[in-house]
């Protein structure tokens, strides 16, 4: 089968993204050929991108982390799964295709009633948002949680799955518009970044407690969140969005300079203070694809609605979706349509 693909052949710049043709070889007998419908696209796709993550390839690679679509062929030995099937997937790389082959163990049925862009924009940010609040945060009943990003796909996972648990949300986002999106999500109470971003969430939180973060951006709003914490809370660090560089090129000086100001935490304070720090990158969990399977179950449990899509685009543009995306002006999942591939 001859499919479509966008890879970067050299990291450093979404203009740098070529759609191309090539082969696409016979599936496995432990595989599932799937004709991609609609893609989802994250934060770690441009960093990937850029060449700022370490968790790349090596070389030219096709981006992309998840996607939806429908079953064309399955292996010998794949029994889940049969023809026409609607599936949803995670992908190590490789998404951004419109045919693809995957081990049947990273693919999921698409509920019933959810569109295949509901489904492209569901499982990545869903495990994200579910893996910071549950497992490592140990999200309790109760208790006040600050989520950062709040207005997009993993922020809004974040406060649905917090609400689940009866806990209150403090959601934070960089612009005024966005906080509509916050009120209708149901998030308790906002915070827009700013100078006085660190003065603000003292005020909000009063006399409560800070239980948990979930931290994204990096710099001085890390700094901030970190110091509002209560003893034993705990802060989940998952991105750092500071480093983002606007722009079709990477200002590598700014990089550097972020870099090395970063705020640091010491050991012997986290100790005194009886505060956590956590960090993780989901891309790793892929490899454990057992846990990868208990987590997502778990989350599938919850019984969410589906993500709200704030933008979709035509395969054709997809870089001018990851340009918007790297803007910060979204809301919600950006997300990619092929319903023009046939």
């Amino acid at each position: 089968m001859v499919r479509k693909v966008y890879r970067i052949e050299a990291k450093g710049s979404i203009d740098h993204l070529e759609l191309a043709e090539e082969e696409l070889s016979p599936h496995g007998d432990n595989e599932v050929a799937v004709a991609v419908r609609a893609i989802g696209l994250n934060f770690a796709d441009i960093f990937a991108i850029q060449g700022l993550y370490s968790a790349t390839p090596k070389g030219p690679f096709v981006p992309g982390l998840e996607y939806s679509g429908i079953v064309l062929a399955v292996g010998k030995k794949v029994k889940q799964f049969k023809k026409n099937d609607k599936v949803m997937g995670v992908t190590r790389f490789g998404a951004y295709a419109n045919h693809l082959n995957i081990d049947h163990r990273y693919l999921y049925k698409l509920p019933a009633r959810w569109s295949f862009e509901d489904g492209a924009g569901f499982l990545v940010q869903g495990l994200t948002a579910y893996y910071a609040l549950v497992p490592l945060g140990n999200l309790q009943k109760g208790q006040n949680i600050l989520i950062h990003s709040a207005a997009g796909g993993v922020g809004i996972y974040a406060n649905r799955i917090a609400k689940k648990f009866g806990a209150r949300t403090i959601g934070a986002v960089g612009s005024a518009a966005k906080i509509p999106l916050l009120e209708k999500e149901g998030y308790d109470s906002w915070i827009i970044r700013s100078s006085q971003f660190a003065a603000d969430l003292l005020t909000i939180l009063g006399e409560k407690e800070l239980h948990l973060v979930l931290e994204c951006i990096g710099g001085k709003i890390f700094q901030a969140s970190y110091d509002a914490l209560s003893p034993m809370g705990r802060i989940v660090v998952y991105g750092s969005a500071s480093f983002m560089t606007p722009g079709d090129r990477i200002n590598w000086l700014s990089v550097i300079w972020r870099y090395l100001t970063r705020p640091k935490v010491d050991v012997m304070e986290i100790i005194s203070s009886n505060k956590a720090v956590l960090g993780f990158n989901l891309i790793w969990l892929y490899e454990k694809v057992d846990e990868l399977s208990i987590h997502l179950k778990n989350l599938i449990k919850l019984n969410l609605e589906p993500p709200h899509i704030g933008s979709v685009f035509p395969f054709s543009e997809l870089p001018d979706a990851l340009k918007l995306f790297q803007s910060g002006r979204t809301t919600g999942k950006v997300v990619v349509s092929l319903s023009e591939e046939g």
